[in-house]
């Protein structure tokens, strides 16, 4: 269900709405297709699939939601030939030798225009996850921008709620260390902080403008290779990771979390103990429940979580790294 993860801290005294009023405000934001000319398109769509009409899915106290979207994406050599082309007529009929910005401007409006009809749409849908009682939220997206742009719509969505407050606080988690410096300490220590194991994946860059990269594919990570990388300037990026033997997992640089594997201790679990009919019930509770606990260790790894002013936990202030 979730293969990456954009984590959001929800406001402490955000309070949810009735789910009647959240799935009414939803059923009005459903998705619809792309018109003719419109280049994209963007709603709710239901979490469990098109066999059901709920926009708003309960598993216990979590809520599942999920956003489609369609576009109508052009290539750029495309809506050049057809500019270039309305140019040179342009200069043909009026004996000038060049086009304007201006004009320019207008016949690229026109090409994308004449050109969308014809373009081929593609979709795709992002789902949410809202943990109402630990205020976080949850975007299935290795993307900041990606996840913003959900939670955006969310907002949009429970703005329209009679009664609502104007908007819903949530800003992207932050650590009091930063995930590269947090990667860089495990790799130059070979020491992994406590509940993980660093796997045999990485990516390092340097951080100017030449992006000089070096990547390790299955490879040993505890070597003097590595620590070298990073005394001579190289940052982490990328980082495969292992959590209690339950889940894998990459953490990136901006403390997302992508490549979500549920491990075979996980799975012989479900396994035993079966699925409902449609399977959703089942996975959601067992991936919101996983990533329930790895998000506290996680953050903890991180030196822990910054208060909504920015402030260290007096429980960490003053620890170094190597402390945490």
């Amino acid at each position: 269900m979730f293969k990456s993860a954009s984590f959001f801290r929800i406001a402490t005294d955000f309070v949810l709405p009735p789910l009647e009023a959240l799935e009414e405000v939803l059923q009005k934001a459903q998705f619809l297709p792309c018109g003719a000319t419109q280049p994209e398109s963007s709603g709710w769509v239901p979490p469990r699939g098109n066999k059901s009409t709920v926009m708003a899915e309960t598993v216990g106290t979590q809520i599942i939601l999920r956003l489609g979207v369609e576009r109508r994406p052009l290539p750029a050599s495309a809506v050049k030939a057809e500019v270039d082309e309305r140019v040179e007529k342009y200069k043909l009929e009026t004996g000038r030798e060049r086009a304007s910005a201006k004009i320019k401007k207008e016949f690229k409006e026109e090409a994308i225009q004449s050109l969308l009809p014809r373009a081929f749409t593609k979709r795709s849908s992002t789902t949410l996850w809202i943990d109402p009682v630990n205020k976080f939220l949850v975007v299935d997206s290795g993307s900041l921008n990606g996840a913003d742009r959900v939670v955006s719509h969310l907002i949009e969505a429970l703005s329209e709620i009679p009664g609502s407050r104007p908007g819903l606080m949530a800003k992207p988690v932050q650590t009091s260390m930063a995930a590269s410096a947090a990667m860089a300490h495990w790799l130059s220590s070979q020491e992994a902080p406590v509940g993980f194991t660093v796997d045999r994946d990485c990516e390092l860059k340097t951080p100017d403008d030449q992006k000089s990269t070096v990547r390790y594919s299955r490879h040993v990570l505890e070597i003097a290779e590595v620590a070298e990388h990073i005394a001579a300037g190289k940052v982490p990026t990328q980082l495969a990771m292992t959590w209690n033997e339950r889940v894998s997992f990459v953490l990136t640089d901006m403390a997302q979390v992508k490549k979500i594997k549920l491990l075979d201790v996980v799975l012989d679990g479900i396994q035993e103990n079966g699925k409902d009919d449609d399977g959703f019930d089942t996975d959601a509770a067992i991936v919101t429940g996983e990533l329930s606990a790895l998000l506290p260790d996680l953050l903890e790894a991180l030196g822990g979580e910054l208060s909504i002013d920015g402030a260290t936990p007096p429980a960490l202030a003053g620890k170094s790294p190597e402390q945490v």
